[in-house]
């Protein structure tokens, strides 16, 4: 397929935007439906169209693009009543990318097969930077030969895809994913709590980290957000916390013990309980000093440069 493929959005939010804008940015024509006219503004603006009901989003587009918040949502824009399951029709394609459960997903499949439409499940792994830069990860399963057709739309923001097979194995690995970044969140604020104990300071603590066997691109992005204590979030512990259920539900489901992200689990929720809910998830961190006695004020220590030896 060309750019001359119509594109259709629905979910025009925090991830959908900078996405959205590449797609722009690339050449490719975009029809969006999003309720909200402050969220659809700056793509509008650009030059994409604005779509008032999905039955308008599915005459104008060849491929409809998902990005919306979990399972409730995608069940109401395809399974219910005049969804997208009822309207789309033989030879179109619906692109879903958000982190949803392998049940929904797997439901929608079966819904648009009956119907002719290419289902590709690609939920992508980055954040709105990396969004904006083009540089996303994306996973994708579904029909390959749609998948074909459509990467030249996913090269418009992202510089690695992943195609996985034919059924729901970009679900599976996101969710993969999502549980070593929560889970590192957790650990990582244990660890810097421990370090405080011995006078190291955090900013000490992450040059180290972020030079060592241990570094990752994640703890790099969330270097200076731990050193500011800006807490501002890219990712929220509510967020978090609805990824987490979708882990332990898929892992209920499929019989596979994870004793340690069910502790997780609960370690964000205490956090919500704190009032946290809408911090950045590495906010896990300060729950960590706070138990051991600590507080943000404890770490006033001086900063040692640190030469390598």
């Amino acid at each position: 397929m060309s750019k001359a493929l119509k594109i259709g959005w629905a979910g025009i939010g925090k991830m959908g935007t900078p996405m959205s804008r590449r797609v722009l940015e690339n050449g490719f024509g975009l029809s969006v439906y999003e309720p909200l006219p402050e969220n659809r503004a700056s793509v509008v603006a650009l030059g994409a169209n604005v779509s008032h009901s999905l039955e308008d989003l599915v005459a104008a587009s060849d491929v409809i693009m998902l990005t919306i918040p979990n399972d409730t949502v995608l069940r109401d824009l395809t399974l219910a009543a005049g969804g997208l399951a009822g309207l789309m029709k033989p030879g179109q394609i619906l692109v879903e990318m958000s982190t949803v459960s392998p049940e929904i997903s797997a439901e929608v499949s079966t819904a648009l097969d009956a119907r002719g439409v290419a289902y590709l499940r690609a939920p992508v792994s980055g954040s709105t930077a990396t969004a904006a830069s083009g540089t996303l990860s994306v996973m994708v399963s579904g029909p390959e030969e749609a998948y074909r057709q459509i990467e030249t739309i996913l090269e418009s923001f992202s510089s690695r895809r992943f195609y996985l097979g034919t059924g729901e194995e970009a679900r599976y690995l996101k969710l993969v994913l999502n549980a070593l970044v929560g889970a590192t969140a957790a650990l990582l604020g244990e660890a810097l709590t421990l370090g405080l104990k011995g006078n190291l300071s955090v900013e000490t603590m992450l040059n180290v980290i972020c030079e060592s066997a241990v570094a990752s691109p994640l703890i790099a992005y969330k270097r200076e957000l731990l050193v500011q204590r800006n807490f501002d979030p890219a990712f929220s512990v509510s967020q978090m916390m609805k990824d987490f259920d979708l882990i332990l539900g898929a892992a209920k489901a499929d019989h596979v013990p994870m004793y340690l992200a069910s502790m997780i689990r609960q370690q964000y929720e205490a956090a919500f309980a704190e009032g946290l809910a809408e911090k950045d998830f590495f906010v896990l961190f300060e729950q960590s000093e706070r138990l051991a006695g600590l507080g943000p004020k404890d770490d006033v220590r001086p900063k040692r440069d640190l030469k390598a030896v």
